[in-house]
């Protein structure tokens, strides 16, 4: 994605956003933190459960990958930017 579609999408999800019932866009902040921080929360439990185990670097650590992979994915959202 260019830097231009980045910024006309940016402006475009700003005027939604702005023009939305508020109460919609208070649930929609407030979810996007929500999965922020429990994918944060998810993947740091993981890496510990798996650092636990007696033989580590199994599907414990595959799945704070994924979770990890998740937070990669959402940083590259723009409503953390506008929200």
């Amino acid at each position: 994605m260019t830097t231009a579609d980045k910024q006309a999408n940016e402006k475009i999800l700003r005027d939604a956003f702005s023009t939305m019932d508020a109460h919609q866009a208070q649930e929609i902040r407030e979810a996007y933190y929500k999965a922020v921080e429990g994918l944060r929360t998810l993947a740091d439990m993981l890496e510990i459960a798996d650092a636990q185990q007696p033989q580590t670097a199994g599907p414990l650590l595959t799945e704070h990958l994924y979770a990890c992979e998740a937070i990669d994915a959402m940083k590259k959202s723009q409503l953390g930017k506008i929200l």
